[in-house]
């Protein structure tokens, strides 16, 4: 494989997409074509796989392509991957000839800079745009070098919608040549139980589909699997070329036995609620239609189409009526009309004679119909049980009357004051459909999108047919008072038919036996109440199905459905109140590694040096710590130990200081690094230093020469090189390298370089979240020292230097593992005790206990001065 110099990042700009930037081989000439276009004796991709693993409606899908270069130049592979827009993307990795380089999610603005100066550079990228009505498309591009293998693997996660009574997954087959190795395998897990299963696929006749498709279900458990050979792929006998292009669509459902059924996992609990058999609420719908010039032709030829369908299915308890807006508003009666067959039948006319004319005025459309909804309320002119709903369909912008769109959300948020749902459709593209979509979510509806597209009728008639049939109204979802933790949202002004609502939250006793969950709302003819109790072990003994279950499903569902609303709020959201929810729906986005609007993907590939392979400077961490060398380390509460060299045995203090005050560990004038920790203390910090814990919160790690910094806490890395910055979370799986350092952040360590002889390790021990009293706290390790100067000091630096000292006159103590003896040291004669202290350097969750004799007052005697010499005003 010829070397090549590798950019370090791989970076996502637009709201999920993701550039990549990599270069040509400097040795061989780059032949750059797309996947679709190679010969089979050039690029060939030889397996693509898609698992899905659905468990409990999240779906946690993977998908993996394998190419190896046939040619003998280098060349440049594209992989493409179409997802749906609701996913979101947790992973993407890229493996070359074995060497797998892994996907990291980050704070965009953190990737922006980066992504601006990879495409400067002329390199090359990709990303994820939309494509089509349901789905976003990934691309990138790799050079391969001769002979060499890749393997592109994306995992994104979503959760599939209830609609029309079916949950839906959604996967576009495109593979673009003929592969040997070709499958999909789907595994569904449903607690409540499967009731039905389906798959089709669009692009395969059904008799070639029999053969390569298997599907089944039973009890719990479904599985899918489409594995069609390649004589099957052919698009003939004796092509070359595939048929393998269209939709390969999942569905199923599950039973509904009881109305409702939660599910508790690790703390987390997930409701779903969907009843079934109740009475349809009558509805009071207006329909604003807007009738501008803009509609002309084959647009309003197709909603009158959809709106004489809805006729048809309205039921004659409902009433109704239409709006059409233009310059102005005109109106097919001046009240709300009940769907008698006759009204329909004169509802109808009036529909087949509606023309396009003039300008757009969607306020005062909007406004009366809202105004005759209201008004037919107060005079009682509808069933006191009925529900109303606004449906208002545009294809551009407001151009009349009130067309600033703020104003217009303001008269309309007010006018509906919370009493129903608007729902708003935007025909085409030539509109400001975050308009729209702003003005449906802040009165409780959602906006749709429908294409110019010969079904555009059919896509009007699906979206009524979604809200034809409310079952309740006033929907409120409670649980019980104090026991709920972060819940996501749970009311709703409607429930529909064939939906489900779905909310999702902590509990703040994990321990907890029982489980009881309340949904209220209004009925066709009374108010009902749907209780749900859970039994919570038994709930553990039914959801031991680990081959079904992907790690902490429930608590990456909440994420999922917490970020999804947090960012529907954004939209809505201005001022102090944006930007916490924007904070909210980051770190989030930022823990779970979701690539969200907010956030971007990230691959890193190390520099190599022009006579190396790319992947000669990997930093691996088992030439860190050699058994011989001494070791200086800071942990728990806090305990300082140090190991001396030519020394058995090792020292350990405590510094007793008051939380918020930093600590010199290291400072050395020679090769000019400082190394400063602030202390922390427990939730419930007592006023008593005798029973107060404290630790290490905060470090602070200065190389002065480098003009280089890295400051770490228990929630975020964030480096300083320079003018450029970079935060990362802990999540994140990273390594960034130069000639002078390497920093390498892996799940709960940060273990940070300065050349052969200078290495420091940050760990990051977590707590349980809900502890009454303690807190995240930090580890600070010095892993190498060779080339520290021994005029460095702190309290840990100082000890860089040799130390001798004697222990003697050993004393068995109160417990038998605590012996008393006294060590001489520094001319001083100490008393001192026997312990035991955690070391988590090779070992970051469990550590190794190493003994040490512990230094009673602050580590008097073996340090020098006094410990408060060591406290400076601040972390940098």
């Amino acid at each position: 494989m010829a070397s090549a110099r590798w950019p370090c990042l791989i970076v996502a700009l637009l709201s999920i997409s993701v550039a990549y930037g990599f270069p040509r081989s400097p040795s061989r000439p780059l032949e750059k074509r797309s996947v679709g276009e190679e010969k089979t004796d050039d690029i060939e991709v030889y397996s693509t796989k898609v698992s899905c693993k659905v468990t409990s409606r999240f779906a946690h899908n993977v998908v993996t392509t394998r190419a190896v270069n046939r040619a003998d130049v280098a060349k440049e592979v594209s992989f493409d991957v179409e997802l749906p827009k609701t996913a979101f993307i947790t992973n993407f990795t890229l493996t070359i000839d074995g060497v797998t380089y892994p996907g990291n999610v980050k704070e965009k603005e953190v990737a922006k800079k980066q992504y601006e100066k990879a495409v400067s550079q002329g390199k090359t990228a990709g990303l994820v745009k939309a494509s089509g009505r349901k789905l976003e498309k990934f691309t990138v591009s790799v050079n391969v070098a001769a002979g060499s293998k890749v393997t592109f693997e994306l995992t994104y996660e979503e959760l599939l919608k209830r609609n029309k009574g079916k949950y839906e997954m959604y996967l576009k087959v495109q593979p673009k040549q003929l592969v040997k190795d070709f499958e999909i395998q789907v595994d569904i897990f449903e607690p409540q139980g499967i009731s039905m299963l389906d798959a089709e696929a669009s692009f395969i006749t059904n008799d070639l589909l029999g053969s390569a498709l298997t599907k089944s279900f039973s009890g719990k458990k479904g599985h899918v699997s489409f594995k069609p050979s390649l004589d099957q792929q052919r698009s003939c006998q004796t092509c070359g070329d595939t048929l393998l292009n269209g939709d390969f669509i999942i569905t199923y459902d599950v039973n509904r036995e009881s109305p409702a059924n939660v599910q508790i996992v690790n703390g987390y609990f997930v409701h779903f609620f969907a009843p079934q058999g109740l009475p349809v609420v009558p509805k009071n719908v207006v329909f604003v239609i807007d009738v501008s010039g803009s509609m002309y032709g084959r647009k309003l030829e197709q909603t009158r189409d959809a709106l004489l369908k809805i006729l048809e299915d309205i039921k004659e308890e409902d009433y109704l009526n239409f709006i059409l807006f233009a310059d102005d508003v005109t109106t097919w009666k001046d009240t709300l009309i009940q769907a008698t067959p006759d009204n329909i039948q004169e509802a109808r006319e009036f529909v087949k004679n509606i023309r396009d004319r003039g300008m757009t005025n969607i306020n005062d459309g909007l406004l009366r119909g809202i105004s005759m909804l209201n008004k037919a309320r107060e005079e009682h002119r509808v069933p006191e049980r009925s529900t109303s709903i606004v449906i208002m369909l545009t294809d551009g912008d407001a151009n009349v009357g009130e067309s600033r769109p703020a104003k217009i959300q303001e008269n309309v948020l007010s006018a509906i004051g919370g009493r129903f749902p608007l729902y708003t459709l935007g025909f085409g593209n030539n509109l400001n459909y975050n308009f729209l979509e702003s003005l449906a979510l802040e009165n409780g509806g959602f906006a749709r999108r429908i294409y110019e597209d010969s079904d555009a009728n059919l896509q009007l008639q699906g979206f009524y047919e979604e809200v034809a049939n409310p079952l309740l109204t006033g929907v409120e979802v409670e649980y019980p008072e104090n026991a709920i933790l972060d819940l996501t949202r749970n009311t709703y002004q409607h429930f529909y038919d064939g939906s489900e609502i779905v909310v999702a939250g902590r509990l703040v006793d994990e321990d907890m036996n029982n489980f009881k969950a309340d949904v209220k709302g209004h009925g066709a003819l009374t108010d009902l109440t749907f209780t749900e109790e859970v039994d919570l072990k038994e709930m553990e003994k039914a959801l031991q199905e680990q081959d079904y279950i992907f790690g902490s499903y429930i608590e990456r569902l909440w994420a999922y459905l917490t970020i999804e609303q947090l960012l529907d709020k954004r939209k809505n959201a201005h001022g102090s109140e944006k930007e916490n929810l924007t904070a909210q729906a980051l770190d989030l986005s930022l823990k779970y590694h979701f690539v969200t609007p907010l956030t971007s993907m990230v691959v890193t590939k190390p520099e190599d040096n022009d006579n190396q392979m790319a992947i000669a400077d990997k930093p691996g961490e088992a030439s860190y710590q050699p058994p011989s060398k001494p070791y200086y380390y800071v942990d728990g509460d806090p305990h300082f130990i140090i190991q001396v060299q030519g020394n058995k045995d090792a020292i350990c203090f405590n510094i007793d200081e008051e939380p918020g005050t930093v600590l010199r560990l290291i400072q050395d004038p020679v090769t000019g690094l400082t190394v400063n920790g602030q202390i922390i203390g427990d939730k419930g910090n007592s006023s008593n230093s005798k029973n107060r814990k404290t630790y290490l919160g905060k470090v602070g790690i200065v190389n002065a020469p480098m003009d280089f910094r890295i400051e770490v806490t228990t929630e975020k890395i964030t480096l300083q090189n320079g003018a450029a910055q970079s935060t990362f979370s802990w999540l994140d799986s990273v390594t960034v390298t130069s000639e002078r350092f390497s920093v390498k952040i892996s799940r709960e360590a940060l273990v940070v370089s300065f050349g052969k002889g200078i290495t420091f390790k940050v760990v990051l021990h977590q707590v349980w979240k809900k502890h009454p009293v303690h807190l995240n706290y930090l580890g600070f390790y010095v892993l190498d020292s060779d080339k520290m100067s021994t005029k460095s000091h702190g309290l840990l630096g100082q000890f860089f230097r040799p130390l001798a000292f004697k222990v003697s006159d050993f004393n068995p103590g109160n417990e038998p593992s605590k012996i008393h003896a006294t060590m001489l040291v520094k001319q001083h004669r100490l008393a001192v005790t026997r312990g035991y202290q955690k070391d988590y350097r090779k070992d970051v969750h469990n550590g190794t206990y190493v003994g040490c004799w512990f230094v009673h007052n602050n580590g008097q005697g073996v340090i020098d001065g006094v410990h408060r010499d060591y406290i400076v005003p601040a972390l940098f």
